[in-house]
């Protein structure tokens, strides 16, 4: 009886998986100081992406987006007229896997630099996996509970 409750936590993980596309996408726009709705806050989500012209969702096969931003006074102050916002897919992530964020040398110019893996995870806001985890855990605990009663 427990094979088929691994077995059907491991189909229920797998639709999972396959309801979110196996093919991964990334935010990609461009926006250079307040012009442009690239720059944080980013406002938009998967469903009004169509409506914003200049902010896509490409597909991205290495599953790793990034967000990039430059400017000559400093990454985040708000009188950086030159500042720049770009969100895109990356060829690779970094060595280790590991999400992050750290100032970097980007096409000769020192940035503020994020990788992050997963589905449109380059928006300001990230709330990867939960959804999975809360459907997958709440399933196992409704099954395990039939399970117990069928063998009572």
């Amino acid at each position: 009886m427990l094979h088929k409750f691994i077995f059907l936590v491991a189909v229920i993980s797998l639709i999972s998986d396959s309801a979110n596309g196996l093919i991964k996408r990334c935010y990609q726009c461009r926006s250079r100081g307040d012009l442009g709705s690239c720059k944080d806050p980013f406002r938009f989500n998967a469903s009004h992406i169509d409506m914003e012209p200049g902010v896509t969702a490409i597909p991205c096969a290495s599953g790793w987006c990034g967000k990039v931003i430059e400017g000559e006074t400093g990454a985040f102050r708000e009188d950086d007229f030159d500042m720049a916002t770009q969100r895109m897919c990356v060829q690779r992530g970094p060595d280790d896997s590991e999400d992050r964020c750290a100032y970097t040398v980007y096409n000769y110019k020192k940035v503020f630099m994020c990788f992050c893996q997963g589905d449109l995870c380059n928006s300001s806001v990230q709330h990867r996996g939960i959804t999975k985890v809360f459907i997958i855990s709440s399933f196992t605990l409704f099954m395990a509970k039939k399970i117990i009663s069928i063998n009572l």
